[in-house]
């Protein structure tokens, strides 16, 4: 059996892939120590080799892990595995966010990367919800129910949070300030698939691919473009790093 990891900035995942298939998986909120609690999660799968990925990819190498792989890599093997056809990949994770293009095989070709700023990820979401007395899981439906179109001009985000109390303060109801949080969350994807390119079959991965809303209006914005959003998005890094455990061992 070989198992992934991804040391992710919020949770730790868990892939494992053994005959061809993955066989098991896990997701936990991240500990003040998490390669121990990495390192205690993988135990039940008894692995024959572990590979890490993420942003503690390299504490992993240093206490438990056989090899590591970058986020880009694992995020287009894992993404290739279960959706063949696709050749664009957005991933959203909780510090940054990606736009990957792939070959036919899978193989990264380009990318887009942002990783400079909170704006556009799971953290910037993370802080507009609490602004907006939200619990993160109610933040996208309840942005998917208004459709009162307004827009928020900036995206960093501590202009973007005094702009939401403003526009509390100005009496606008908080659902409909939630859309237009999200909808500059869509229209930075877009800038970042316009930058890099992108075919007629995106898929989605990482957490924010479980909020509907995002997903809603990336869909609304490409026209002719199928957009999906696998099983598991938030696993899809860590299978990458299973699968590439596998390779090393001519398994995959």
């Amino acid at each position: 059996m070989y198992v992934g990891v991804d040391l992710g900035s919020r949770t730790i995942k868990i892939a494992a892939w053994q005959d061809g298939r993955m066989v098991g998986h896990n997701l936990q909120e991240s500990g003040f120590e998490p390669h121990e609690q990495a390192r205690e999660m993988i135990t039940a799968y008894n692995p024959k080799q572990v590979v890490a990925t993420g942003y503690g990819r390299h504490l992993a190498r240093e206490h438990f892990a056989d090899g590591v792989i970058t986020e880009i890599k694992a995020h287009g093997m894992g993404i290739h595995a279960m959706l063949p056809q696709a050749t664009t990949v957005v991933d959203i994770g909780g510090q940054d966010s990606k736009v990957i293009t792939l070959n036919g095989n899978g193989q990264v070709t380009n990318f887009q990367m942002n990783d400079k700023c909170a704006a556009g990820t799971g953290r910037f979401l993370e802080i507009m919800a609490t602004s907006l007395a939200y619990p993160l899981g109610d933040f996208g439906p309840a942005a998917l129910a208004s459709e009162q179109e307004i827009q928020i001009n900036s995206m960093c985000t501590v202009f973007a949070e005094s702009e939401v109390i403003s526009m509390k303060n100005r009496g606008i109801p908080r659902q409909h300030i939630a859309r237009a949080v999200h909808s500059s969350v869509a229209d930075r994807i877009i800038a970042m698939l316009g930058r890099v390119g992108f075919a007629e079959f995106i898929a989605f991965s990482g957490g924010v691919a479980n909020n509907p809303c995002i997903v809603q209006m990336v869909r609304t914005r490409l026209e002719n473009v199928q957009v999906v959003v696998p099983e598991n998005p938030s696993i899809i890094g860590a299978l990458g790093a299973a699968l590439e455990a596998a390779r090393k061992d001519g398994q995959a």
